[in-house]
């Protein structure tokens, strides 16, 4: 038993004020929201002094200085007529009406204060415009969104490139879409407009996050990609990181087949011995778990990899950033959205292992090597394959509806998913229901307010046995002989080894887990100044877990007789039934206050942002066993309480807490020169509960700077062949708090020695640790230095991007001679280094025919500079297996290296060999020379995380149809083959077994079969295989129904398709899957039977009204 007590950098008493802070912050600014919206629309007036002036330029400073824009022909616009203006406090209507007097021209004010200027005696009038929008190449573009200049109406293309818009007479639209340069274009009396928009060249301005806000993906100076929501969409996952797998370079992320799971990811390497992962910002709000968000319901995933752009979250950026950005509706238009999937899931590969008569034949060769007498098989006649047994294949069904609006005041766009996902390991089931609301309401152009919701409920249905189980079965048995009886094991395997069906079948619902989830924010905006913007937001995210489980009694087995003896059947009269019952809750409140400055001046921009945050984080659990003794407990979930079994009953109880804030104040400054010289750099101040006081403040920051050389005069030469360049680089210096617990500086209390007094039994209490008193966050330090380059009229693109980062002080514990605690202190150093690179080519056959090709290609070397400042020492990870020392790669594996087998005993003579090795022994190598093998013969034998990982993908579009192809594989490491080191009985074994050493020269790889000898079972090469392989990832085939049948059924935009994923892998990998197990950072890229990742085939459809 542990206990530690837990403080909190925000108090509860700080935390009650820092709330009501909050609050009344909100609320003023409501207050004033509410007063300058009924200044704007009762009176609006304006100061303003000019003598002479022309008219238009009147014009121009009412616009600076009230909210009011303007719409007129420059031809009615009289150029010789001047006006004298002496305005006080006066209402803008007021103004117009004396400088329009003894003119010929008039005005209405339309809604959202746009003001339409006409010839007197001529009718106001809307019209109503349509066209087309295309590329240079004719093909129509869909989403392209056009809206009236200075105000709120607005639509979009659909699938066709069409568009229709009711505007003034007169207006101006403008037509955006990302990848195009945007138009505006005057009506000039026309209802029919068709625009071509040219594709971006010099100018590349989609728009990523960056920390507390967005910036032009030209205007970066650091590493950082972008993947749209459409992508993610159309992916059968549950989790929206795992169909990010080979898209990105530096990004890791390895998936498991389990229903509902979420991957491991890693960006660039592991810095640290502690924590690895990436912090999520969701829309703001930092996150750890994200496993609520509906992929269907994303707009966009930014990843932050580089120092400049992690450095403005100070202690928790460390590991980089991954940020989502949810739909929201868009401007002017109203939109019903369906997504609808289903798809089966397969195993692929499944693990060759032996039938019966491969296992017969390797069980009586080692009883044979034993000297034991041979097995009786008389009743042992089935042949059964415990792995078609336990899988299935399962069915994976998403459904997502999203309905936006937007007035002119107002936006609201509500998004329902339901997820229901079949494992492929039978009675595995995962069910997520999702609703999100978010609400936008604009007093003002300069004042708006919103809020946004999220709820979740998940049920959880997990397997009810372990993939081992069906590895380590004789498959000599026969299954079951009805629902309530089943064969049991062999005699030599039964009481380790139960039957896969009967445990699957008997702990099949017998667990009730559902979990809730409740994310929200509001948030408040005030433009000012023309060039200042105050948005203060706060946010909350509580979840709230339960779960009941039951044990129930087993069922009757058949024991087959052996030796000749009898067939009997028995069953347990002394299991008793239990139940187990647990809750967990947590809750983070958010609160962040930025203050933005934009400004342009000639040929010099300028953005600056400023700010405080706050992140306050609690949660806890409790949980209890009973098991009951006299009367069993009925297999009802009724009854699956603890509180049903007496109190006096054996049983446990569990439980636990924690409480942590970070406070932090920060800023940015973002500088261009002529768009081509590119300046930022930020700074924070972060403090953590976690540290003591004494210690928990420190200060972070980065610089970057870029030179957009396509820019220059000179490269004029080159614009034939290259259309853009840009240059960068990038250091950070940032902090991590990630994965320490919290009051680590605290010794905390555990049990210790227990004594006897009397009838009496008193345990004793020491330190759980020893901590040292200056005890600090970790430090990671960086560059990044690459450049961007498009070619050959944009078709070729490109980005490489080289970065080196150091974390030093690692929080490590260190092992004490003769005591079983260790002492917690920051030492060592751990560097990664390496690069990135993006390509990509994009182009057209003919009128009909696009295509595109992309790939990218990353190198991560991870050395452990020092694990200690003045001592050395290791560190281990899965019992030895890992080791983590100076000078070699974070956690890897340690061990013999095979160069052979003994073939007889002359080779034992004339090689060096442990000293109780036999023929048919793994033959190992001497390391250092001395003629003997022993344990100073291990060494270095390869790294579970892979340096090397790419990925690529293939589009083609022809017509109405569209063709994606994508692969992904990472090389480099190695796979630890665990699953086949259990010596605790006779397993079953996997077909290499079948080449076992029989006699000299009969193998030199696989040894003897023998489970005695203990020399065979040491970590060496032997258990280790190459972990590189080559996926083909997804292949997927649409279809965009034509404007015809689309105008027939009312509908805007509908795609069918078909999707095949994860549908081939080429490896020497001999588990289920090839992905890298990296979820453990000390001891990673252990197989001991992981979950398999299936093959998945798909039929969609997207549905727009």
């Amino acid at each position: 038993m542990k206990k530690r007590e837990s403080r909190s950098l925000i108090k509860k008493p700080g935390l009650i004020k820092a709330l009501l802070l909050m609050k009344l912050t909100i609320v003023l600014i409501l207050l004033t929201s509410m007063q300058l919206s009924a200044k704007v629309f009762s009176q609006n007036t304006i100061t303003l002094k000019m003598q002479s002036a022309e008219l238009k330029k009147v014009l121009t400073q009412i616009e600076k200085k009230s909210d009011y824009r303007f719409l007129y022909n420059d031809d009615i616009m009289p150029s010789s007529q001047k006006v004298n203006i002496n305005a006080e406090n006066t209402p803008v209507t007021d103004v117009l009406d004396g400088i329009f007097t003894g003119t010929e021209l008039t005005y209405r004010v339309l809604n959202n204060n746009l003001v339409v200027i006409t010839r007197k005696n001529t009718e106001f009038a809307d019209v109503k415009v349509t066209g087309r929008v295309s590329d240079a190449t004719g093909n129509p573009i869909e989403n392209v969104s056009i809206r009236l200049k200075g105000g709120n109406i607005g639509t979009s293309t659909g699938a066709d490139g069409t568009y229709t818009i009711t505007v003034p007479e007169g207006a101006t639209l403008v037509f955006s879409s990302i990848g195009y340069e945007g138009v505006e274009i005057k009506l000039n009396s026309r209802t029919e407009i068709n625009v071509v928009l040219q594709s971006q060249t010099k100018s590349l301005d989609e728009i990523v996050v960056v920390g507390y806000g967005t910036q032009r993906k030209r205007d970066l100076t650091g590493s950082i990609s972008s993947v749209k929501g459409e992508e993610l969409a159309k992916m059968p996952s549950t989790n929206p990181i795992s169909s990010l797998q080979g898209k990105i370079a530096g990004l890791t992320v390895t998936n498991s087949g389990r229903a509902g799971s979420s991957p491991v990811v890693r960006i660039r390497g592991i810095n640290s011995t502690n924590s690895a992962s990436p912090v999520y910002v969701v829309d703001g709000i930092l996150q750890d778990n994200i496993d609520y968000l509906n992929p269907a319901d994303i707009e966009s995933i930014d990843v932050l990899r580089d120092p400049s752009s992690i450095a403005i979250y100070g202690l928790r950026g460390a590991n980089g950033v991954i940020a989502v950005t949810s739909r929201k509706a868009l401007r002017g238009q109203t939109r019903i959205n369906l997504t609808s999937s289903v798809g089966i899931q397969t195993v692929q590969d499944k693990i060759k292992l032996t039938d019966a008569a491969g296992f017969k034949t390797l069980y009586s060769a080692q009883l044979a090597n034993l000297n034991s007498p041979p097995f009786d098989y008389t009743n042992y006649t089935a042949n059964t394959n415990w792995q078609d047994q336990i899988f299935q294949n399962a069915v994976i069904n998403s459904n997502n509806l999203s309905i936006s609006n937007t007035g002119d005041k107002s936006s609201t766009y509500i998004n329902i998913g339901y997820t229901s996902q079949d494992g492929v390991l039978k009675y595995d089931n995962y069910q997520r229901y999702l609703i999100r609301l978010n609400e936008e309401i604009r007093f003002t152009n300069k004042i708006k307010v919103g809020a946004e919701i999220t709820g979740y409920h998940s049920i959880n249905n997990p397997p009810g046995a372990s993939v081992t189980n069906a590895l380590w079965a004789a498959p000599i048995v026969p299954i079951q002989v009805d629902e309530n009886t089943y064969y049991s094991m062999p005699s030599f395997q039964r009481a380790q080894v139960g039957n896969p069906v009967a445990t699957l079948n008997r702990n099949n619902r017998n667990s009730i887990e559902k979990g809730y989830r409740i994310i929200g924010n509001l948030y408040a905006e005030i433009k000012f100044l023309k060039n200042f913007t105050w948005k203060s937001t706060v946010y909350t995210d509580m979840a709230f877990n339960t779960g009941r489980r039951y044990n129930r009694l087993p069922y009757t087995f058949v024991n087959l007789g052996e030796g000749g003896g009898a067939t009997t059947t028995t069953f347990d009269n002394t299991a008793r039934t239990s139940v187990t019952q647990e809750q967990s809750e947590s809750r983070r409140f958010q609160q962040d206050h930025v203050l933005t400055f934009d400004k342009r001046f000639g040929d010099h921009s300028f953005n600056a942002i400023a700010g405080f945050t706050t992140v306050y984080t609690t949660g806890s659990f409790v949980n209890g066993t009973r098991t009951d003794t006299a009367v069993n407990i009925p297999n009802d979930p009724d009854f699956w309480y603890i509180g049903i079994s007496n109190p006096n009953n054996p049983g446990s109880l569990g439980g636990g807490g924690s409480e942590n804030s970070i406070a932090g104040a920060f800023g940015r400054v973002s500088y261009s020169y002529q768009g081509k010289y590119l300046l930022n750099a930020t700074i924070r101040r972060d403090g953590s509960s976690k540290f003591a006081p004494e210690n928990r403040w420190g200060t972070f920051g980065s610089v970057g700077a870029g030179w957009v050389v396509s820019d220059e005069k000179f490269f004029s030469r080159f614009s034939k062949a290259l259309d853009y360049l840009k240059i960068r680089g990038a250091w950070g210096l940032t902090g991590n708090a990630n994965g320490f617990a919290d009051n680590l500086y605290k010794a905390g209390i555990s049990n210790s020695s227990t004594a006897i007094f009397g009838d009496n039994i008193y345990t004793s209490i020491q330190a759980a640790y020893i901590p040292d008193p200056n005890l600090h966050w970790e430090t990671v330090k960086g560059i990044d230095v690459g450049f961007d380059l498009r070619a050959l009229r944009n078709r070729l693109n490109a980005e490489v991007t080289y970065y080196n980062r150091t974390t030093t002080d690692i929080l490590t514990a260190v092992p004490l001679p003769n005591d079983t605690r260790s002492f917690f202190t920051n030492l060592g150093e751990i560097t990664n280094k390496g690069v990135e690179l993006n390509l990509g080519w994009s182009d057209k056959i003919g009128r009909d025919i696009t295509y595109s090709v992309n790939g990218n290609f990353s190198y991560n070397k991870n050395v452990v500079n020092s694990i200690g400042d003045n001592t050395n020492f290791q560190i281990t990870g899965n019992g030895g297996v890992n080791l983590t020392t100076t000078g070699q790669s974070i956690g890897y594996f340690y061990g013999y290296r095979q160069v052979g087998v003994y073939q007889s005993t002359a080779d034992l003579l004339k090689q060096p060999a442990l000293s109780n090795s036999l023929p048919g022994d793994v033959a190992y190598a001497d390391i250092n020379g001395d003629g003997i093998i022993n344990s100073a013969d291990r060494s270095y034998i390869g790294t579970p995380f892979p340096p090397y990982s790419y990925g690529g993908s293939i589009s083609l579009g022809y017509k109405n149809f569209d063709l994606e192809i994508e692969g992904q594989g990472s090389a480099g490491n190695k796979i630890y083959t665990q699953r086949r080191t259990a010596t605790f009985t006779v397993l079953n074994y996997e077909a290499n077994r079948l080449n076992a050493w029989t006699a000299p020269g009969t193998s030199n790889i696989e040894p003897i079969m023998d489970n005695t000898r203990g020399n065979n079972f040491l970590m060496s090469t032997y258990y280790l295989e190459p972990g590189d392989y080559f996926r083909l990832r997804t292949i997927q085939l649409g279809y965009t129904l034509g404007k015809n049948i689309m105008s027939r059924v009312k509908l805007q935009q509908a795609r069918i398709y078909i999707s095949g994923q994860n549908i081939k892998s080429w490896t020497k990998v001999t588990g289920y899957s090839p992905e890298p197990q990296i979820g453990s950072i000390l001891g990673g890229g252990a197989d001991n039977g992981a979950y398999p990742v299936p093959a998945t085939y798909t039929f969609g459809i997207n549905l727009t009204f």
